[in-house]
Formats: structure tokens, C-alpha cells, sequence
């Protein structure tokens, strides 16, 4: 079994998140299709908006430009938004290519917190 990705809640936290506006396919076992709207994304993660109906630790295969489908699991929710946390740690050339997709703004582009 790959365990994928283990980063801690603090360096989860200190990464770079960009602001995106971006509804994406994901794939669950029980639930099949779900349309999930990207709120943040950093090359570790994403947060959405609209908390999905899983437990924390199911998984969920996303379908993103550039990167294509990437797994990640449900990492904390809270209210309407949730958190997950890729399997693979997405590389800096493509994870700029996304964002330069996904957040057509240059000025919100930049590395934010």
C-alpha cells in the first residue's frame, strides 16, 4: 500500500494556496461522480466549497487540467468547506501551468498564503 504524501497540519498550512474559482470532476467509490468547486489549490491540496457528503480519509480522484487525475483524500471540514490532501505532491512546472489555468488573474497568480 502507498501512503502517498504525509505531510504534518503545519506544513499543510505554511504552503502556498491560490485562490481559484473552478468546478472539477471527482470520482468516489460508493458516491461515483461528484462536482466539487475548487476554492484553493497548492501543490499538496485543495480546499472546496460546498462539503461533499465523505468521512474524513475517504478518497476522491480529481480530474484537473494539466495534471489530469489525481488522487487525494479528505484531510478536515468544517460548515461548507473541506480540505484534501493529494497522494503525490504535484511538481512546480506543472502546478504553474494549473494555476496559470485555473486563475486567469496574474496578480492572484503569485505565491500566496
Amino acid at each position: 500500500m502507498n501512503p502517498g504524501a504525509r505531510l504534518t497540519a503545519a506544513e499543510m498550512r505554511g504552503a502556498a494556496r491560490h485562490p481559484v474559482d473552478f468546478t472539477a470532476v471527482g470520482e468516489n467509490r460508493q458516491l461515483g461522480e461528484l462536482e466539487l468547486h475548487l476554492a484553493n489549490i497548492a501543490p499538496q491540496g485543495y480546499m472546496v466549497r460546498g462539503k461533499p457528503k465523505l468521512e474524513r480519509g475517504e478518497r476522491v480522484a480529481l480530474r484537473i487540467p494539466v495534471i489530469g487525475m489525481i488522487e487525494g483524500h479528505l484531510v478536515w471540514s468544517h460548515d461548507d468547506r473541506a480540505g484534501f490532501q493529494f497522494e503525490r505532491i504535484i511538481r512546480a512546472d506543472d502546478f504553474a501551468q494549473l494555476v496559470a489555468q485555473l486563475q486567469p488573474n496574474p496578480r492572484l497568480r503569485g505565491n500566496r498564503r
